[in-house]
């Protein structure tokens, strides 16, 4: 699973692929891909860091779980594949986006655009049974993004956490307040999406963190394909 690391995140994490827990891990994912379908697929497992060498990192945009449903996931959080319909949440975020900052919505929800300017798209947990959410969560992905998690808050300038949702917000403890930055609110899913998410602001909100800090901000704009 760790083949095309970039060299500074897999120098940083290279004590957690040798612990008891990430090789039990590695055995689970690897006896479930034998037997049933896994999103997504093996190479794109580690996406949010291969997109984002930690020295670029200046935003980490933490999702849940991947989605689970054909060809969508890709190893982004919130992100699918090119020519897949974009799911309810990113229809969500579309809009957001369009009234916070005057968004075009594309034709697509291939989001690699946004982790190639820094933010680290990172879920949570990385893999899932095809059609069934959350099966492969309490596995160890969750103590391995921790520390994914940790090293990012370890930088020595300032980044922008955007936690969206109660689960996310549970990893404000792994955060220094005092030299980072947060953006959260209610998560973008049609659940919540009316209870906080909608006109929070949070892209602009991004960006102006990222000024003050004297970092160049994210063109949220997403091209058509």
């Amino acid at each position: 699973m760790l083949k095309n690391l970039p060299e500074s995140w897999y120098h940083l994490l290279t004590e957690e692929f040798e612990k008891p827990y990430f090789q039990k891990l590695e055995q689970f994912v690897d006896k479930e891909r034998s037997q049933y379908t896994i999103f997504p697929p093996e190479e794109d497992v580690f996406n949010a860091l291969n997109y984002t060498p930690y020295e670029q990192v200046k935003v980490l945009l933490l999702g849940q779980d991947p989605y689970h449903d054909n060809n969508q996931a890709h190893g982004l959080c919130f992100s699918v594949r090119p020519g897949i319909k974009p799911p309810p949440s990113l229809v969500n975020m579309y809009r957001e986006l369009h009234e916070d900052v005057g968004f075009r919505v594309p034709n697509n929800g291939y989001l690699v655009s946004w982790a190639k300017q820094g933010i680290v798209m990172l879920n949570a947990v990385l893999t899932v049974r095809a059609h069934s959410a959350n099966s492969h969560k309490n596995q160890g992905w969750e103590q391995f993004t921790d520390e994914v998690i940790r090293k990012t808050n370890e930088k020595a300038d300032p980044v922008v956490f955007v936690l969206w949702g109660g689960y996310a917000q549970k990893k404000r403890n792994l955060i220094d307040t005092s030299r980072h930055i947060i953006v959260q609110s209610a998560h973008p899913s049609p659940l919540s999406a009316h209870n906080g998410f909608f006109g929070s602001k949070p892209f602009s909100a991004i960006n102006n963190a990222l000024r003050a800090a004297g970092k160049t901000e994210i063109d949220w704009q997403i091209p058509d394909l």
